[in-house]
């Protein structure tokens, strides 16, 4: 049997002496899907950045594919996970298809070019985000919408087993939030990749992950199946602010309480 792509144990992260969770069992296997939700503030961006590597955990264990960083040295690491982060730094006028090829540099040798192939798989994840008519572009042309996107084909283009995504609809509009969380679970699924994606939208949450890891601050943490673990009790909890249910038959929403005008 195949290690998890990912696991915790006992896992401890802060920051400047604060604690944002301690204690963290997690294990996420192919095909699965775990979505982060808290408050603003509460330590999501960077629990997600231990996870990833770029920050060491103050206790317990982390692996990926059963092995922890330190063993699988920086191009390793790179081919197993990719992170998303929440904001894009373009200091220099890149084109979109240059920037997308940057996906690949965890397989280029020292000196190498991008092979056609790489051309190839970049020009692909172009057209799976429906940008591939944008490829001569400029990034400084682009839309914060356009540029999310083009972060995206990045990382398809990586191809990596474990996608860590912070708040990957920011900037999206609705139809290409669900065009992307779709593209992320069928890549999940067909690919046999695993996804942890921070998110503010609890309801897109409870339809596309498969787990939720709820953080409440100082520590304190929840985790567990999204169709169990979220309710409205939970989240009034999570959120400090009244959340409510909505019925329509069998299909179900959270909302937040809004106190009418008089």
């Amino acid at each position: 049997m195949n290690p998890p792509l990912l696991a915790t144990r006992g896992l401890a992260a802060g920051i400047a002496g604060q604690s944002l969770v301690r204690g963290l069992d997690l294990t996420l296997g192919a095909g699965e899907s775990l979505a982060i939700l808290g408050r603003n503030g509460v330590g999501k961006t960077t629990l997600l950045h231990t996870l990833a590597g770029l920050r060491p955990p103050e206790g317990g264990t982390l692996e990926l594919g059963g092995r922890a960083y330190a063993d699988l040295g920086f191009r390793a690491a790179a081919r197993l996970r990719g992170l998303l982060p929440q904001q894009q730094g373009d200091a220099f006028a890149t084109g979109v298809l240059e920037s997308v090829l940057l996906g690949r540099h965890p397989y280029l040798e020292r000196w190498a070019w991008e092979s056609a192939t790489d051309v190839a798989l970049a020009r692909a994840a172009l057209v799976d985000v429906g940008l591939a008519d944008l490829a001569a572009r400029s990034l400084h042309t682009l839309s914060g919408g356009e540029r999310q996107r083009v972060a995206l084909a990045t990382l398809l283009a990586q191809a990596p087993s474990l996608y860590l995504l912070d708040e990957p609809l920011a900037h999206l509009d609705l139809n290409h939030q669900i065009a992307m969380l779709d593209l992320m679970r069928r890549r999940a699924r067909n690919d046999g990749a695993a996804l942890v994606m921070v998110l503010h939208d609890v309801n897109l949450a409870r339809r596309y992950c498969d787990q939720v890891l709820l953080l409440h601050g100082a520590g304190r943490h929840q985790i567990g199946g999204a169709a169990t673990l979220l309710d409205a009790a939970t989240l009034t909890r999570l959120y400090g602010h009244p959340v409510r249910m909505l019925r329509d038959g069998e299909q179900f929403w959270f909302v937040p309480e809004v106190e009418r005008a008089d």
